[in-house]
């Protein structure tokens, strides 16, 4: 059992050692996943609907029981102390949760009165909160009537009340159009910068993570393929890739590729499109040696690659090399 953080311990805000969810039916939505989050880092679970992101939210938030390995927030075991646990965050699901008939403030006013906090201490907390999230002007009016980005203001505001260690925050933009999504990861970013908290953020936007994340961890089919700053993630790829578009066989185009030295082990196949990653060949060579090669080609581009390519590279159709 580790030592208590809230005793002074500096224990990380979140520990996750071998941490596994079978579902009935043998259904493995999480399976023996390690990692740990500092104090005052933001920390991204990145991959698509099913990778199994929220069951590890609903874990660590101590609203789903693992099936095995181990959890803490702060050092408080989800399973073993599951109320000192919840006592160290907050969380936002990907489901609104709110009670449109209410108030925003008489949301806010409840969540206070749940977790103990003094009138005094909730009234200036909400108002400070509610100014830094844009949504001062809207507390006395009817939830129905928020937008969705609105909404999603007022739920983290609600989470942020009775000042969390750890925010957890669930697929936070789903559903928002892109500009209100940009609006809402600057307020995400402005709270993170001045709480001095620990985030931990699921996200299929992989842009939301690169603008967010210290470190993210890249989930697919319930297992880390990739855990490191999106820095170092997208240095793996180099500065540059070739994206082409192949007439024909795709098969037949890869080895054709890798005979003339422009695959690497790391590229990779979606549908008919090819994306190699340079590494400091000249586009123009691997151009004229895709001629050579006779592979018949529908479009052919240049671009730097994104965290999105880095997915993809780990659990898409990885090309083998040819020698």
């Amino acid at each position: 059992m580790a030592t208590h953080a809230g005793n002074g311990s500096g224990a990380p805000a979140v520990e996750v050692r071998g941490l596994t969810k079978t579902f009935p039916g043998g259904v493995e939505a999480v399976r023996a996943i390690d990692f740990q989050v500092a104090a005052g880092e933001v920390f991204g679970l990145l991959g698509p609907n099913g990778a199994g992101k929220s069951t590890t939210i609903g874990m660590l938030t101590t609203t789903i029981a693992p099936t095995s390995g181990r959890a803490a927030l702060a050092g408080y075991d989800v399973a073993e102390e599951p109320l000192r646990a919840r006592s160290m965050s907050s969380v936002v699901f990907q489901e609104a949760v709110v009670d449109r008939g209410l108030s925003g403030r008489a949301h806010l006013d409840l969540h206070a009165d749940l977790w103990g906090v003094e009138t005094r201490a909730a009234r200036e907390r909400i108002a400070d909160l509610a100014a830094r999230l844009g949504i001062a002007d809207l507390l006395d009016r009817a939830v129905g009537r928020y937008s969705g980005g609105h909404r999603r203001r007022l739920e983290i505001a609600r989470a942020l009340v009775s000042r969390p260690r750890v925010l957890f925050l669930d697929e936070p933009t789903v559903g928002l159009d892109p500009r209100i999504r940009i609006e809402l990861l600057d307020a995400i970013a402005g709270v993170r910068d001045r709480e001095e908290m620990t985030v931990v953020l699921t996200t299929h936007y992989l842009e939301e993570a690169e603008r967010l994340c210290d470190r993210v961890a890249i989930i697919h089919a319930g297992e880390i393929v990739a855990l490191d700053t999106p820095a170092a993630l997208l240095a793996g790829l180099g500065e540059e890739l070739l994206e082409l578009r192949v007439d024909g066989d795709v098969a037949v185009a890869v080895a054709a590729l890798g005979a003339n030295r422009v695959a690497a082990s790391e590229a990779y196949v979606v549908g008919s499109t090819i994306t190699v990653a340079l590494r400091g060949t000249p586009a123009a060579d691997a151009l004229a040696a895709i001629d050579r090669a006779g592979i018949g080609t529908g479009a052919i581009s240049t671009r730097r690659p994104t965290l999105d390519d880095v997915y993809l590279r780990l659990t898409g159709a990885a090309v083998a090399a040819v020698a």
